[in-house]
């Protein structure tokens, strides 16, 4: 019986020993409900594409989110440092996950710009949820992130750009101005093309528009065999690819090919270093940030960190994410008298933070029947000839 009896005790020690390891090591549940004192410096997590086909997204976004928190927490009094995590498209959502673990086991992470892609996105959100972290994209725009049901992220999740409920339909519609009768459409079999292309043909379908879906590996870099497919006929090429380069080397196949559809490229296809085929269009969820007058003094700040950047549409998001970010942990810190007693704490505020004069131009707001912007839209841009981008519509 004594003998018998050690062995309960001993069975109990090691299920014991196991939660607690579970516990220590790194575990959304310790995460979450650590205090950290808001006199000390505090973390935000940046996790986005900085190298592959799409780290110019990346890079351009950090250069932003850096100068967002280099000028903005002093102003609420915060030390904040910034900490990233790469995320190439080409590696897939396993990497995603990989981070996600890392930003949770970090108690001072009290906040994560990003992820910048959709896939991503859906991939650690979870985790995210479960630590109690505000993750805040610049660019993620899938639809069913915010909306349906199931949705593929968490209440912990939001976005200061549109999604592609509003893109694809868009999109679809200039086409159709345009005088579009028959359109191509290409996924790369990842959740930011593929529902891109689904929202975008649903709405060319409707209107009566002919549609070809043509399905490709992320990691194709030529397009010829498949610019074979796009039939002569073709008015358009819709493109959302996240590799600008992706999207200047199919408008060049079709060119080579004798073909006289223009590419039609998505948010991730808007730079116009790599893309620059006169005649193509792209949409994107940033509009020309140096038309807003109140934006001057913020451009030069950055440019004068930044000597020789161009200035993009994907910056400008990943500051006003920052600054989110940085009035929530404001906000929590005030509530919680110096401290944030809860990764939580910080989630509950997001949704509630109004910026007066938004960077992208106007009020921003969370609209009350998703963690999405009150109010976004989708901006059109054609390729001239000397390259720059025109808005169209």
């Amino acid at each position: 019986m004594k003998r018998r009896g050690m062995s309960v005790i001993a069975v109990l020690a090691v299920v014991a020993s196991a939660f607690a390891s579970t516990a220590g090591a790194g575990s959304t549940t310790a995460a979450k409900t650590q205090a950290v004192s808001c006199k000390g410096t505090l973390k935000i997590g940046f996790t986005a594409p900085f190298t592959g086909g799409a780290g110019f997204l990346g890079n351009e976004q950090l250069s932003w989110a850096k100068y967002a928190v280099k000028t903005l927490a002093p102003k609420y009094g915060l030390k904040i440092k910034l900490i990233t995590g790469d995320t190439p498209v080409e590696q897939g959502p396993a990497i995603a996950q990989t981070i996600a673990q890392k930003f949770i086991a970090d108690k001072t992470v009290v906040a994560v710009l990003g992820p910048s892609t959709s896939g991503n996105v859906a991939a650690s959100s979870q985790a995210f949820f479960d630590a109690g972290l505000a993750h805040i994209s610049p660019s993620a725009t899938r639809t069913s992130l915010t909306k349906g049901s199931p949705k593929a992220a968490t209440p912990a999740f939001f976005r200061v750009v549109p999604g592609d409920y509003i893109q694809g339909p868009s999109d679809a519609n200039f086409m159709i101005k345009k005088g579009a009768k028959n359109v191509v459409l290409f996924d790369f079999q990842e959740p930011y093309s593929q529902g891109l292309s689904d929202s975008t043909q649903l709405v060319l379908k409707a209107k009566g528009v002919a549609t070809t879906r043509l399905s490709v590996a992320n990691t194709v870099t030529d397009f010829s065999s498949f610019v074979t497919k796009v039939p002569s006929g073709a008015d358009f090429v819709f493109f959302p690819t996240q590799k600008p380069g992706d999207a200047q080397n199919i408008a060049q196949q079709l060119l080579e090919q004798g073909k006289k559809a223009k590419v039609f490229g998505g948010d991730g296809s808007n730079d116009s270093s790599q893309f620059k085929v006169p005649g193509s269009f792209v949409s994107n969820f940033a509009p020309d940030i140096s038309g807003i007058a109140y934006n001057k003094a913020v451009i030069a700040g950055w440019k004068k960190d930044n000597p020789g950047k161009a200035l993009g549409s994907f910056g400008p998001p990943a500051y006003l994410a920052t600054q989110v970010a940085l009035n929530a942990i404001k906000k929590a810190c005030d509530l919680g008298k110096g401290q944030i007693k809860n990764r939580r704490d910080v989630v509950r505020n997001v949704k509630k933070i109004i910026v007066k004069d938004s960077i992208l131009g106007g009020r921003f707001r969370f609209s009350t029947k998703s963690n999405d912007p009150l109010n976004a839209q989708f901006y059109i841009f054609e390729i001239q000839k000397d390259g720059t981008y025109k808005l169209v519509s």
